[in-house]
């Protein structure tokens, strides 16, 4: 499914957006932490994203349609220093009104940086998308760059953050060198745009392995 997935619009603006329809699910995150090469990844596509060799390039926000009315939405990185000041309150504005009005929104993958999580540019898209109370997946990319003990540490200190600044949320190392977590976020992908059925598996959207069984 994700494999025939293709570009269908880039809007600059909120009024360019698609009609609301079926469902959507965005990847956010700061320039240059991973995100094009996170969306690749996860649907197994070298080029649907484009992948900048300049940090803040995307200035849009660019849908990309799965199946028959699904979409997958790639939001402009956040926090490139070098972009001026008024591209930045634009694209801010841009991001919020997507994220905080858009009604098919089903979920929201945040991609960070392992080496640099929960940076105040994120901490300050978990406080748009707070009052949604939208599902929330922190992908903690380039996990590959990190040893496995320094890795851990950051996934387990990542949790206990957003335990207190968005409770819901999950989180869980990324790869898309090595693999890590790929899978995982492509099941969550599934769930949320609608691809499979709602079964419930050993293993919890917030990546422990706690086994959820029903009495």
């Amino acid at each position: 499914m994700f494999q025939t997935a293709s570009f269908a619009l880039s809007a600059a603006e909120p009024a360019q957006f698609p009609p609301e329809g079926g469902p959507e699910v965005a990847f956010s995150g700061r320039s240059n932490a991973g995100k094009s090469s996170a969306i690749n990844a996860v649907c197994a596509r070298h080029k649907l994203a484009f992948v900048s060799r300049t940090p803040g390039r995307t200035q849009v926000i660019n849908f990309y349609r799965i199946g028959a009315d699904a979409y997958l939405v790639d939001l402009p990185g956040y926090g490139y220093a070098r972009v001026p000041f008024a591209v930045r309150a634009k694209w801010e504005h841009l991001l919020s009104a997507y994220l905080r009005t858009r009604r098919s929104l089903r979920g929201v993958f945040l991609v960070m940086d392992a080496r640099h999580p929960l940076m105040a540019l994120d901490r300050s898209l978990l406080h748009w998308l707070t009052p949604t109370r939208r599902p929330v997946e922190v992908l903690l990319a380039k996990a590959d760059k990190l040893t496995r003990s320094a890795a851990e540490r950051q996934l387990a200190e990542t949790r206990e953050a957003l335990a207190r600044l968005y409770p819901t949320a999950g989180a869980r190392l990324f790869s898309s060198v090595d693999g890590t977590g790929v899978e995982e976020a492509r099941a969550i992908l599934m769930r949320w745009l609608q691809l499979e059925d709602d079964r419930r598996d050993d293993t919890p959207v917030d990546g422990s392995r706690a086994a959820t069984k029903r009495a």
